[in-house]
């Protein structure tokens, strides 16, 4: 019995023994030893924001000189020279209102002028001889040959021919600011050119009876052409006077015209955020009429 159970224990522990013989699994000679880690490939640089782009605003073709003319006090429209689209220049005389009534109180008052200067001329003829017997008398009351009551009439006499010509000169200086009060008046119905340009708009015509202040031509330079436009506030300082532009109209989309900046605003407007700039187009502007609307491009300044 004892004998039966040692041989068992025998019996396992042989089997124990090469089980664990097969699983161990020897090293063999001249194996290739274990790849190592491939190197990692160097690191793609990070991406670069991309270049700025050019800013594009837009803004209205504008010029300097641009002027609705009013009148300039009440009448009836007697002649039209010009019409819709007419140039001008500066002073052309564009319409005249009827002047009938002031010509004649302004050839009223010239006249006047002149009779008031003929009056002054002769209160100093009066007084230069009025001068001439103060001085005789005065020799004589010296010689003792008249009384000094005489003398000092002589005196008198002259004094108030000195005080008509001084009135005389003041009567004289108001019918000559009369006169000019006239002319202006005269003027006012002459209505001219303020600069060189072109008749935008007609508001009157002949017969019309027009008041103070009521518009009459609406008169335009077509030169130089200028664009006006808003940039974002933080531009200011980067744009500046001399800076070119480049200038596009949607009615003209295949030509380019060349602008250089002549203004720009030194504050920002706080409602925006923006600040003003006024740009001149430089060389030819034909096709470009001011009140078209433009596209302004601005290359990103440094």
């Amino acid at each position: 019995m004892r004998r039966s159970s040692g041989l068992a224990l025998l019996a396992i522990f042989a089997v124990t023994v090469v089980l664990t013989g097969c699983s161990s699994s020897p090293t063999i000679a001249g194996a290739a030893p274990v790849a190592s880690k491939a190197p990692a490939e160097p690191a793609s640089p990070p991406p670069t924001a991309p270049a700025p782009t050019d800013y594009i605003a837009s803004g209205p073709i504008v010029v300097e000189n641009q002027v609705e003319l009013a009148a300039q006090r009440d009448g009836v429209v007697a002649e039209v020279f010009v019409e819709t689209g007419s140039p001008v220049k500066k002073g052309q005389l564009l319409a005249r209102l009827d002047d009938r009534q002031l010509t004649a109180d302004r050839d009223a008052a010239a006249a006047k002028a002149r009779s008031t200067e003929a009056d002054l001329k002769n209160w100093e003829s009066g007084a230069k001889v009025a001068q001439a017997e103060r001085d005789r008398s005065e020799q004589l009351w010296k010689a003792n040959i008249i009384a000094k009551q005489q003398a000092e009439k002589t005196q008198y006499q002259y004094d108030a021919f000195e005080f008509e010509v001084e009135r005389q000169r003041e009567d004289m200086k108001y019918a000559q600011e009369m006169l000019k009060s006239l002319e202006f008046e005269l003027e006012k119905t002459r209505i001219t050119a303020p600069f060189d340009g072109v008749v935008a708009r007609r508001y009157l015509h002949v017969g019309q009876e027009v008041a103070k202040n009521d518009r009459l031509f609406w008169i335009s330079a077509v030169a130089p052409l200028r664009v006006k436009f808003a940039l974002p506030e933080n531009y200011l300082g980067r744009v500046r006077k001399g800076t070119e532009l480049i200038v596009v109209t949607s009615a003209t989309p295949g030509e380019v015209h060349g602008a250089r900046v002549v203004l720009v605003s030194p504050v920002v407007d706080p409602s925006s955020g923006t600040i003003d700039v006024t740009a001149e187009l430089q060389g030819s502007s034909a096709g470009l009429h001011p009140g078209m609307t433009a596209n302004i491009r601005l290359r990103n300044p440094k």
